[in-house]
């Protein structure tokens, strides 16, 4: 039996993703990713974001509360909720999975929802394909 590897995972929030303070985070896990989520196995950070030369890593954790979410057709969410909310500047952020790898090798759609300072609905932030070898 082949051990499931152990995978950390980010989803970066660009400033060009950002047009305003962001109060919540939503991200929506597709339904074929089949793996254990755990609160404390989800994080938000401020991130460097790694290249050719430098690995990517959290530069400052942000505290926030996250839920998981299940809904009736089995579609699980997570949603973020920052102490204070992150900013539209220059840095850039992202959410955090350390997760195990489903068993299933595939491409992994995830969408992100962002609910804006002062608005009562959530919009589109963006989408990330996962590659699974």
């Amino acid at each position: 039996n082949k051990k499931r590897f152990r995978n950390t995972i980010y989803f970066f929030l660009r400033p060009s993703d950002r047009n305003s303070d962001l109060i919540k985070i939503n991200l929506a896990i597709p339904k074929p990713f089949k793996t254990t989520l755990k609160e404390e196995k989800i994080s938000l950070c401020k991130v460097r974001i790694g290249g050719f030369e430098d690995r990517t890593k959290c530069l400052e954790d942000i505290p926030a509360d996250i839920e998981i979410n299940t809904d009736e057709s089995s579609l699980r969410t997570i949603n973020i909720y920052p102490y204070s909310p992150i900013p539209s500047n220059k840095e850039s952020y992202a959410v955090v999975l350390k997760v195990s790898n489903p068993k299933k090798s595939g491409l992994y759609q995830f969408h992100s929802y962002g609910q804006n300072k002062g608005e009562s609905v959530s919009s589109y932030l963006g989408s990330w394909t996962i590659v699974i070898d």
